[in-house]
């Protein structure tokens, strides 16, 4: 009698759980759903806003989206449209904060690369001239140059790629910049260091002939007859109808003659001398 109570009692036992277990499983799929849904009204209203024009709202639903259902593959697209509203807006230190979250958050999300250009692109935006911070230039390079590497068959590597010579310009303006204070100050060494850095890593910008010419300069009047010679010879090589050639021309030929400024020169003087015999008829 005792123990068939004992098999009636684990049976209820067993029923009990299954139907709590049912219960438990229904209620947290009924409430996945409504998480989902919330998101994805959220996102909505998030895109709405944007469209709009008011970022910063649209910004605060992408992210609470995203914070309402973080295991939804719209959770990662979320943070990226945060992003995407401020940077529209130039609001391109929240941008690079939410870039660099997603980044660390969703490491092996498929968008990544739109990302590493966004966040390329918003220190780009940040670029002023080659007279202030270098940050903001180092940081872009950094992330164009990354997608490069790791993602070189997209579109967005074409850009990335035009988009570092740009950089390049700058940078090689900054080294040129230093360069021209040192030269003034006539401290040559440094300013040899600089114009050498120009033709070592920037050599494609448009900064190239006339480091090329400065170092021709000051090897010379360093005493250092060979390694002026090298540089020239390579400005004439690469550059040889520049003005910058030839004036790195006139550092070896004292008599040199330019002869499109002597042509000039000699009609200017021909053109003085007719008017002066005109006026003799007057």
């Amino acid at each position: 009698m005792l123990s068939k109570l004992k098999i009636i009692l684990l049976l209820i036992t067993f029923v009990f759980i299954c139907s709590c277990g049912d219960k438990t499983k229904k209620i947290s799929e009924i409430v996945e759903v409504d998480m989902e849904m919330q998101m994805s009204k959220a996102y909505k209203e998030g895109y709405f806003e944007l469209q709009r024009g008011d970022v910063l709202l649209a910004a605060k639903k992408f992210n609470e989206a995203e914070l309402l259902f973080p295991q939804s593959p719209w959770a990662a697209k979320s943070a990226i449209m945060a992003a995407y509203a401020y940077y529209t807006q130039d609001y391109y230190g929240d941008a690079i904060f939410e870039l660099e979250r997603y980044l660390v958050t969703y490491p092996n999300h498929k968008d990544k690369v739109y990302a590493h250009f966004l966040l390329g692109m918003s220190f780009y935006e940040q670029i002023v001239d080659e007279k202030k911070d270098l940050k903001s230039i180092l940081d872009s390079k950094e992330q164009f140059e990354t997608i490069i590497r790791k993602y070189p068959n997209t579109e967005f590597a074409m850009d990335a790629k035009f988009k570092i010579d740009l950089i390049d310009e700058v940078l090689a303006a900054k080294e040129m910049y230093i360069a021209r204070y040192y030269l003034k100050k006539t401290k040559w060494i440094p300013a040899l260091n600089r114009f050498k850095t120009v033709v070592k890593d920037y050599n494609t910008t448009i900064y190239t002939e006339e480091a090329l010419h400065r170092l021709v300069e000051i090897n010379y009047r360093l005493g250092l007859i060979n390694e002026s010679k090298k540089y020239a010879n390579t400005l004439g090589y690469n550059y040889q109808s520049s003005d910058w050639y030839k004036n790195s021309y006139k550092v070896f030929n004292k008599n040199y003659r330019d002869g499109v400024k002597e042509l000039q020169k000699d009609k200017k003087k021909k053109i003085s001398l007719i008017k002066k015999f005109k006026g003799l008829f007057e």
